[in-house]
């Protein structure tokens, strides 16, 4: 069982940056693909970004490409994001989301594949 839990998130005007982390416990870390997904008010939980168990690879959503980056500590247990050139739209509750997985190199950005999943944190970006 893999507990995850997000901190970072909080209120930044448009063009800001924040970074966000979501720290887990329970399991091996480092047998987990992760993922961030985030919900707005009034719409379906979207995929950000995903990363697979080693780091090596990365995967975004294409709105994403080029202002986020995720990124992993296994060392720490943490995987984090780091949010740039924020807009109003990327105003939503962003989910940690974790996958135990054989494939080092896999990512994976449908809902479904993952297992578990943390309680979010919110992030306003005001115009």
């Amino acid at each position: 069982q893999v507990q995850l839990v997000e901190s970072g998130g909080g209120l930044v005007q448009a063009g800001g940056s924040l970074s966000l982390s979501c720290a887990a416990s329970g399991g091996t870390f480092s047998n987990n693909a992760m993922g961030w997904f985030r919900q707005a008010p009034g719409k379906l939980r979207e995929f950000v970004a995903a990363i697979s168990r080693s780091g090596d690879s990365t995967y975004y959503a294409e709105s994403m490409k080029g202002r986020f980056a995720m990124s992993r500590d296994n060392a720490k247990n943490t995987v984090y994001l780091q949010m740039n050139s924020l807009k109003p739209e990327d105003t939503a509750v962003y989910y940690c989301a974790a996958v135990r997985t054989p494939y080092s190199g896999a990512y994976y950005y449908k809902e479904y594949d993952y297992r578990y999943w943390g309680q979010g944190t919110q992030v306003t970006v005001s115009s």
